[in-house]
């Protein structure tokens, strides 16, 4: 080995060092490149029709609700809100009309409007820009740079200087800040208030986490460019949402640099940049680190997008006690259930009826007949298939939204389970796959409850129960140069692939998630 190559190496050994991603990972990482990862095999969509999306009446819902309100007075209950990404995707398509660098009148975008998507969605923005609740925000900045929005519909006004006012760092930055910190929504009293996302969660965990104690307790993940700008939002708005009788526990934490991944080239060689190895963020799965730092109780786990007006926030509070409810109903018994197995008197018959719980209750599914397995085989399978992680999963009607969907899913083994399934998982190329998928009649709008400590008490170790063959290989780009990045199996799915899981449908009225900045314009999100 020569000097050059030598000083190479050990500068590349320093740097993983540094990274805190340890020698094994990075070699399983360079594994999975080379060899893929399995597309998962889906045995049937999960539909009401089939039962296996559980449609709650309104007469169980009363008292699910009461068992809610029980373990929320408790002070059982915290939301957890993954917030780290920025909104830089909101703003796509006018980022790449500014791209051009010509002056955007009103007439230049209703010229090229019936053509070119980009310049569509960019005249639906400005010829709306008073609906939007950081308008006076907006007013304000575009005044100090000399620009006076009255004339905004004067054919000849050129937006392109307050379009990057409202996305550029000498303005509002929108298009550079987390999605929390936009302002969503606008409201009429008391002095003409508004709210970005993080605040319409706050004001959320205040009707469905707030404890007897007078506690809300929540947690954001944020990148670590925007800690300290998130920090200084929270403290500025809090006194907001505070009173003499509640107070709120804020905490604040960053996805873990161990849980980042390599990056390769197409050819599955490393990809080497002046700094060494080229280390990406491994997608919102690497936060099951932060969940299981927790060490929590009951976790609510929602989208810092899926916010909405006070006026329409009843259904959100009814169903999110819903879900609660029957988590903490279905726990109850999988705790007295265990009791049961864990005593060496419990008869055939009680094992017979627990595993016939877990069939129709969380959808177990048995390698073979429950007969043929020994009392002590028996008790070995229901010991492992309790003593899970618990997670209550809302699911929405499908009305076109991208993202995961429910399925039960087969493995080599014949075993089978409820899973939260992406596209990019599935062999969509297979006619029967394909068929399956488009059978699927529900949507995942990442409403879950979780249950994450034993019937002792005690945390569970969360990265125990994730299936490490779920994760996902995409191509990217680093400056102009093609790249493979892995991300790690996604929170609420291969993250939560061993946990015990239901899915409830809840209505739509409850997902009104924001993905594009034009989203805001919708009904649900105008005061």
């Amino acid at each position: 080995m020569n000097l050059n190559a030598l000083e190479q190496t050990e500068r590349l050994l320093d740097q993983i060092l540094q990274s805190g991603v340890s020698e094994l990972d990075i070699l399983q990482q360079f594994y999975t490149f080379k060899h893929g990862l399995p597309h998962i095999h889906l045995d049937a969509p999960c539909t009401t029709e089939n039962g296996a999306i559980r449609h709650i009446s309104a007469e169980e819902s009363d008292g699910l609700i009461r068992q809610a309100e029980i373990a929320i007075a408790a002070g059982r209950v915290m939301k957890f809100v993954p917030a780290s990404g920025a909104a830089t995707r909101m703003f796509k398509a006018i980022l790449a009309t500014l791209g051009t660098n010509e002056p955007i009148t009103l007439k230049t975008l209703r010229d090229r409007a019936g053509t070119e998507s980009n310049y569509r969605f960019t005249l639906t923005l400005v010829e709306n820009l008073h609906n939007f609740a950081f308008y006076s925000a907006l007013e304000e900045v575009s005044a100090r740079h000399g620009i006076d929005l009255a004339k905004r519909t004067e054919p000849d006004f050129d937006y392109a200087p307050v379009l990057r006012l409202l996305t550029e760092q000498e303005g509002l930055n929108y298009a550079n800040l987390p999605k929390g910190l936009i302002v969503f929504h606008r409201y009429s009293s008391p002095n003409a208030l508004v709210r970005t996302a993080f605040e319409e969660h706050i004001v959320e965990a205040l009707h469905y986490t707030l404890g007897a104690n007078g506690t809300t307790r929540l947690h954001f993940t944020v990148s670590p460019e925007h800690h300290s700008a998130v920090e200084a939002h929270l403290g500025a708005v809090r006194s907001r949402y505070e009173n003499a009788g509640n107070s709120l526990a804020i905490e604040l934490s960053e996805q873990k640099q161990s849980t980042n991944t390599v990056a390769v080239t197409p050819e599955n060689e490393p990809f080497l940049t002046e700094d060494g190895l080229h280390f990406r963020p491994a997608g919102h799965g690497a936060l099951l680190e932060n969940l299981n730092d927790l060490q929590g109780d009951i976790v609510f786990v929602k989208n810092i997008d899926n916010v909405v007006p006070d006026h329409i926030k009843a259904d959100t509070y009814r169903y999110k006690k819903i879900l609660c409810g029957l988590l903490v109903s279905l726990q109850e018994r999988i705790f007295a259930a265990l009791h049961e197995v864990e005593t060496s008197s419990s008869t055939r018959e009680r094992l017979l009826a627990i595993a016939e719980f877990g069939a129709q209750k969380l959808a177990w599914f048995f390698a073979k007949p429950l007969q043929d397995y020994s009392d002590d085989g028996l008790r070995s399978i229901l010991s492992l298939l309790l003593n899970r992680p618990i997670r209550i999963c809302g699911m929405v009607k499908n009305e076109g939204e991208p993202g995961g969907g429910p399925f039960v899913v087969k493995y080599a083994d014949g075993s089978r389970s409820l899973q939260i399934v992406e596209s990019a998982q599935i062999d969509l190329t297979d006619p029967e796959q394909r068929s399956i998928f488009d059978a699927s009649t529900h949507f995942n709008p990442v409403d879950l409850v979780c249950a994450v400590r034993n019937h002792k008490g005690e945390p569970f170790n969360l990265l125990h129960f994730r299936d490490n063959e779920t994760g996902f290989i995409s191509f990217k780009s680093s400056n102009g140069r093609e790249l493979k990045a892995l991300e790690l199996p996604g929170l609420w799915n291969g993250s939560m692939a061993y946990w015990n899981t239901v899915f409830v449908e809840v209505p739509t009225s409850t997902f009104h998630p924001v993905k594009t900045i034009n989203d805001l314009l919708r009904s649900e999100h105008q005061g």
